[in-house]
């Protein structure tokens, strides 16, 4: 066979096996996709919602149970909005124990304790509860449970320092609670407000991030006890009996006349000449005052319970109150007419009933940070 004819055969075998192939694609109905073009931009819709924990209570300050999205009016910054949601949940509770403190008249461990222990033993018991503690350090005493005998012996653990980190504490409890995934998120502060190491320009910054956040901020406060006793050892001139320079307990074991002169009552005013220890009385009474003022401001923005009992009676029957109005609680939802996304700014949420015999207190400052 000479080449020309075979380049012919080649040729031929080739053109019939395309032609096969074509016949077989063609009867197996199969049809080749045509790439669909991949788009340049994709369109995203995100949607805001605000949280703020509400409570409900019927006219006889009882709970107000089955409380509906359409029983509430929200205004935000003088703009009605309707509810997204309304849900009723346990409570998360963290529990901040001021152990510490260089002058203390009033505050002691075993009051901080048993107060303590009221706020637990009030709220519910599918309620989870945290235990930290702060003096000279910050310390997690337990961790969220609803355990009663872990969180009582949690209380029974904490100790006495001698300084107090109150900002500290306060920032690391409001990251603990923000980073909790569950919602209804409270603090709960058993503390007189001053600080050891800090000024009030850190406790200004710190309590401002909270505004950040939808944790609700309450305190039990042992300032207006403290202030009160430091009152009299703020004046130069007393007309009252200084305070004993010794406890009975140690005036009993000194000999009779030693004894007799150290537990004779003083007759007279008191004249104290020690400029540096009235300035310190002093400052301390400014500082107790200053710390009040402000953790009542915190409540306020916060949708908190601000306690300041001048008796341990009243401190007890007040942490009763506080874990009544945490279980009064619905967290409810709703979307911002003006995107949180727009930035920085404050806005001012308020949320009342439309409901025949339900009262709802909700009021909040919600501060944008403006990186967001």
């Amino acid at each position: 066979m000479t080449g020309l004819m075979k380049q012919v055969l080649y040729l031929t075998v080739a053109i019939i096996f395309f032609a096969m192939a074509d016949s077989v694609a063609a009867q197996s109905g199969r049809v080749t996709p045509t790439p669909t073009p991949t788009p340049d931009d994709t369109v995203r819709i995100d949607t805001e919602e605000v949280k703020v924990n509400i409570l409900a209570f019927d006219e006889d300050d009882n709970f107000f149970r089955d409380v509906r999205p359409e029983d509430v009016v929200i205004n935000e910054n003088n703009i009605l909005h309707q509810a997204a949601s309304l849900r009723r949940l346990p409570a998360n509770v963290l529990i901040v124990m001021d152990t510490g403190g260089e002058l203390r008249s009033v505050k002691t461990l075993d009051q901080t304790r048993k107060t303590a222990l009221a706020v637990i033993n009030a709220l519910r018991p599918e309620d989870n509860v945290a235990i930290m503690q702060y003096a000279d350090k910050v310390q997690l005493m337990e961790d969220w449970t609803n355990d009663r005998e872990r969180l009582h012996a949690a209380v029974r653990r904490t100790k006495f320092g001698r300084r107090s980190v109150f900002v500290n504490a306060f920032r690391t409890a409001t990251e603990m609670l923000s980073k909790l995934p569950e919602d209804n998120r409270h603090m709960v502060l058993i503390t007189d407000g001053t600080d050891s190491m800090t000024n009030s320009l850190d406790r200004t910054i710190a309590f401002r991030n909270v505004l950040s956040t939808d944790i609700n901020v309450h305190v039990i406060s042992y300032a207006k006890m403290e202030a009160a006793v430091i009152e009299p050892r703020t004046k130069a001139l007393r007309n009252t009996p200084p305070p004993k320079a010794m406890p009975d307990e140690i005036a009993a074991t000194l000999p009779p006349g030693v004894r007799d002169n150290a537990q004779s009552p003083k007759i007279g005013p008191t004249v104290i000449l020690d400029r540096k220890h009235l300035q310190t009385m002093r400052q301390r009474k400014a500082d107790l005052e200053n710390a009040d003022a402000a953790m009542l401001v915190l409540t306020e923005d916060t949708n908190g319970t601000f306690t300041d009992p001048i008796t341990f009676d009243e401190m007890f029957a007040k942490a009763a109150l506080i874990a009544k109005h945490i279980d009064a609680a619905y967290v409810l939802t709703y979307i911002p007419k003006f995107p949180l996304s727009q930035g920085g700014g404050e806005r001012r949420i308020e949320v009342t009933s439309k409901r025949p015999g339900l009262v709802i207190h909700a009021r909040r400052k919600l501060v944008i940070p403006s990186e967001r």
